[in-house]
């Protein structure tokens, strides 16, 4: 039987039964509830907004977006969001996806921590990040009604101190590799957590770069 949550149907297509499974057995539950609410919120902004999103694909997404962070899904030098699109594109590869869906779930993951662009993209694209910053920032959290957001919030909780426990998530994941933050909002996550930490400077590259003028 299809499970409904806020009167948004979970996918239970063979690929989505599988991203279920699979995300469950790799990520903590902090991670796994996180990704699920992320789905549930790009879901209900897209029915708010009349978009014409593929559900399955939004939900693969979803799911997957945050799998960078965890251990053996890291990378030694790619950002968190690429090695999370990748373990994606490699996991959609046996369900017969077309390229063009395949990209689009890639390029849903890959920018959701790059403000200002993935809105002006396909649905898919755009309601992983709207999922991303309402869960996470809180972005557009009263255009929820209280019933969508408690009944969200109750089928995946958010704990007792989410906002802490997701950060230290954010820089389990990619302190290792703290370049790989240039140009994004995780660079903000080292500096809290290492005041000490200086990111790269772009006016600096571009100032000691091998060019004389």
């Amino acid at each position: 039987m299809t499970q409904s949550i806020a009167g948004i149907k979970i996918p239970d297509s063979a690929l989505a039964r599988a991203t279920t499974e699979y995300i469950r057995e790799q990520e903590d539950d902090l991670l796994f509830n996180h990704s699920r609410r992320v789905f549930l919120w790009g879901a209900l902004t897209g029915e708010r907004k009349g978009l014409a999103y593929d559900a399955e694909q939004l939900y693969v997404g979803a799911m997957f977006h945050d799998l960078g962070l965890v251990a053996q899904h890291r990378s030694a030098d790619l950002r968190f969001e690429v090695d999370s699109a990748n373990a994606a594109r490699a996991f959609m590869q046996p369900f017969g996806l077309s390229e063009g869906d395949v990209e689009q779930v890639w390029l849903s993951i890959a920018l959701h921590t790059t403000p200002g662009v993935p809105e002006h993209l396909r649905p898919n694209v755009a309601l992983v990040t709207a999922g991303v910053e309402m869960d996470v920032l809180g972005i557009n959290y009263g255009q929820f009604s209280d019933e969508q957001r408690e009944v969200v919030t109750h089928a995946h909780p958010r704990g007792e101190d989410f906002k802490e426990c997701i950060l230290c998530a954010f820089a389990d994941g990619f302190r290792h590799k703290p370049d790989t933050t240039f140009g994004t909002v995780n660079a903000d996550v080292l500096v809290d957590e290492d005041p000490s930490f200086k990111p790269l400077n772009f006016v600096e590259i571009i100032r000691q770069s091998a060019w004389k003028a």
